[in-house]
Formats: structure tokens, sequence, C-alpha cells
């Protein structure tokens, strides 16, 4: 039997030494002291899927994004939630969003937002005297007093709902969705070129160039509607044979070259030298998309979006190719090039950052300090990833992967039980198999799913 699945009055045991100290080798203080400080850029993808960037083999072309790749440090098991709003809580909280009792994307007229009882990473960033500014999605709150300026973010821009008209900007079911600060806006002009030229502008006019800066720069590329210029498209008439697709990629085309222009202003207004690049998507991507009554039958259905090859399944699910997802981390002149397989999850992201610059983590983040594996892959991380949908729940404590189906109608829950480093593909159900492993798995998902909110909790059997 693996020293990892033991007996269970042990594992309870080890479970609680574990939480005294709390992945010590990983979790340890290690500032980064720059002449000029840390930047901090996170740029998040929409529903981009493992097999949407050429560095993964896609036959979407992404130089911008592919040269962060080839340049850092590729995290090649980095972990998000099934959905949009919970994975950017988990980012702005540093733990699994269901412990907010956000576990799918907040819609319609909703005004769920976090709670002013968590310090948010910017709100704890500001400690530092950083300023921080979010341009693009934000899908935690859908009227401008719970948006980004009420969390920490000095400035902010772009849409408040999940998907928007790529040119009216407005909502499926017609809500007005863009802003500046604190007031609703209209302005002409495709997403993807707004959200770009508002963050440049920012980081050469508008930044208060005394402090540091934490930037979200979170676009709505490549999710539908998908509406794009021919020059964007015409690449791929004769490599990609579905029309869907072609739009797909012309859309991660055209982020990509957005990317780009914000790179090169990091590097014209020398800021490159002391800014950390994250470059993830949000979850993985959507298999296809039937628009029915939305947007009032403007845009005809896409039956091909995303691809997740060779993982598993789409968005929504928890499986790989719905949480595992294309993710960087690039510093010039910090990190070498480098594939990096350690395990990691969005909910490290905050106490990474905030053990770089100094300053606490607060006690509920759960996430954990990766920065060590980052830099020298030798040094693994061994912390347990959870991961809670609407529809199905995970735990992975390497190298094993359980998940739970609920049933709503009083029927037993189904398990699924594979081996991810062997069988990323999540081709072989081990749960008859492998019973010990099982049972102690179920354990460790239990253990979590009684940490949520429970308000959105269900009975299991």
């Amino acid at each position: 039997m693996s020293i990892r699945f033991l007996p269970f009055t042990l594992l309870c045991f080890l479970l609680l030494l574990f939480s005294a100290c709390k992945n010590h080798s990983v979790e340890k203080q290690i500032e980064i002291h720059l002449d000029k400080g840390l930047n901090v850029l996170v740029i998040i993808a929409d529903d981009a899927g493992w097999n949407d960037v050429g560095y993964n083999g896609s036959e979407v072309k992404t130089p911008n994004i592919d040269s962060l790749a080839n340049h850092g440090v590729k995290l090649n098991r980095f972990y998000v939630n099934p959905t949009c709003s919970p994975s950017r809580v988990s980012l702005l909280t540093g733990m699994p969003s269901s412990r907010i009792g956000v576990v799918a994307p907040i819609s319609g007229k909703s005004n769920k937002t976090l709670p002013d009882s968590i310090t948010t990473l910017p709100q704890a960033l500001k400690r530092k005297n950083y300023q921080n500014a979010l341009f693009g999605k934000w899908h935690l709150g859908l009227d401008i007093s719970n948006g980004p300026n009420a969390f920490g973010f000095d400035y902010s821009y772009g849409f408040l709902h999940g998907q928007i008209d790529q040119y009216t900007h407005r909502y499926k079911n017609g809500d007005a969705s863009w802003y500046r600060n604190d007031r609703m806006i209209d302005e002409d002009g495709h997403t993807t070129d707004l959200v770009t030229k508002e963050a440049i502008q920012w980081l050469i006019k508008k930044r208060d160039t005394t402090k540091n800066f934490y930037v979200q720069l979170a676009y709505s590329a490549p999710h539908f509607p998908l509406q794009e210029e021919e020059k964007w498209k015409a690449p791929y008439y004769k490599t990609i044979k579905d029309s869907s697709r072609v739009d797909f990629a012309a859309a991660m085309t055209h982020m990509d070259d957005a990317i780009g222009k914000v790179l090169k202003t990091l590097k014209e207004q020398r800021l490159d030298e002391n800014t950390l690049v994250i470059f993830i998507s949000d979850n993985g991507a959507m298999e296809n998309w039937y628009p029915t009554y939305q947007y009032d039958g403007k845009f005809k259905g896409n039956d091909v979006l995303g691809s997740n090859f060779p993982l598993r399944d789409w968005k929504t699910s928890n499986y790989e190719g719905a949480i595992r997802v294309p993710a960087i981390a690039y510093f010039r002149g910090k990190l070498s090039a480098e594939a990096n397989s350690n395990y990691m999850a969005i909910s490290d992201v905050m106490p990474t950052i905030l053990s770089l610059i100094g300053e606490n983590i607060p006690q509920y983040v759960e996430g954990v300090n990766v920065w060590p594996s980052i830099e020298n892959s030798k040094i693994e991380t061994n912390h347990d990833i959870y991961v809670r949908g609407h529809i199905q729940e995970s735990l992975i404590h390497k190298p094993y992967k359980i998940i739970r189906n609920r049933h709503k109608d009083g029927l037993p829950a189904l398990y699924q039980l594979y081996n991810i480093e062997s069988d990323p593909e999540e081709k072989n159900n081990l749960i008859d198999e492998q019973t010990e492993i099982a049972e102690t798995m179920k354990t460790l998902l239990q253990i979590q799913f009684e940490k949520d909110d429970k308000t959105v909790n269900v009975e299991l059997k």
C-alpha cells in the first residue's frame, strides 16, 4: 500500500499534523527584492482550452502567449474551477470558491458578491502601497456598487457580466454591462481592443508611478459570442474546415495580438524588468453554444468552440479538460524557461504574490506559496487540490483524483477515481479496483466538502 494511503485513524492524525505545519517546504517566505519593487500582471483568457494555445500543439496561432511560455515557466498542472465566477473568487481570495457559496457562474440580475469579511488580494496589496487595476471581465457582482472598486481595485474598466456582445457590450438578456470605475458608459469598439487600449493608457498615463501595481487583465475572448473581423479569420480558412472553429481561433489570435501590445508597452516603459506576468485561462473550453433566446436570436449557434485535447470533457465538469488549463509564469531575468509539472491551483496565486512582497497572508487563505516550485521544479508541491462545481466536486491527492457526481433525487452519489499521472485522459476508472485508496480519497473529499458554505451543500449518501 502506498504511503499516501494509510488506515483512517492514522490518516486523520497526519491530516491534523499537516494542517499545523502546512506545506512548510513550499510555503516558506521568499521575498523578491528589486530596486523598483515588484509589479504583477495577471492575464486571464475566458474559456481557452488546453489545446487552444500554440505551445500545446494547437492549430491556433498564439505567438505572444507562446513566447511567454517558451521564455518562462509552463505550469503544466495548473488547476482552476469548472466555470468562470468561481475561478475569479479563488484568485482573489486564495481559497476554494465554494467556501463562500460560489460554485457556478453569477448570472441574470444577481448581485452575489464577495463578503466584506474577507480580505481580497488587491486589498492585501494595498497594505504594501500597491495600486491595483482591473481591465475587462469582473463577473463577481452585476451591480456597479459591487464592482472591482469595492474590493481593493483603484481603477477598473470593462464589463460586469459573464458574457457580452463584443460590440454593444450588453449581456445576453440586454442588460447594460460596460463601465469605468463608478459609472456605466457607452463606447464603440470591439471588447478586446477597448480593454487593451485602456490597459495601455493606464500603464503609460494614468497610474501612479510612485507605486507598484497589480493589474488584472481579463479578456472576454475567446468566449462566445464570437464576432471577429475578417483579418483575424482569414489566416485559418485553409487550415480549419469548421467555420465555428475558425471564429474561435480568430478570437484567440486577436486576444494574443492584444496581449503582445500590452507586453510591448511594459518593455517600452521599462517595466518588464520588475513585472511578474502570469497567464491563465479561467476554465477549460466549452464544446459548443446554441444561443436560442439569447441576444434576441441575433447570433447563430457554434457547433465547435474550443479544444481540450487530449484532456477529457468540457467546461462545467470536474474532469481534466475543464479544470486543468494553460498557465504560464514569466519573469524576465528571474525565471528560467522550464516545463513544470508540479500541482498548483488558482487559489495559490494570492499567497504566492503576497509571499513575494513580504505581506502577511490572511488566516483564511487555503492556497500555498508555490514560488519555490515555480523557481525550481525539483521542489515538489504536496498540497491537495479541492474543486467544487455545480455539477461535481473533485479532490486531487496526487497522483489520484476522485470525482463525485451528486444526485438531487436522493440516489447515492457516484464516484470515479483516476490516476491522473498514468492516465491523464481519465479513461480508466479505478473506483472498484483500488478500494482502499478510494475510501481514503472519499474521506479526504468529504473533509473538504464539510468546510464549504452550507447554503450550497446538498445531502449525499
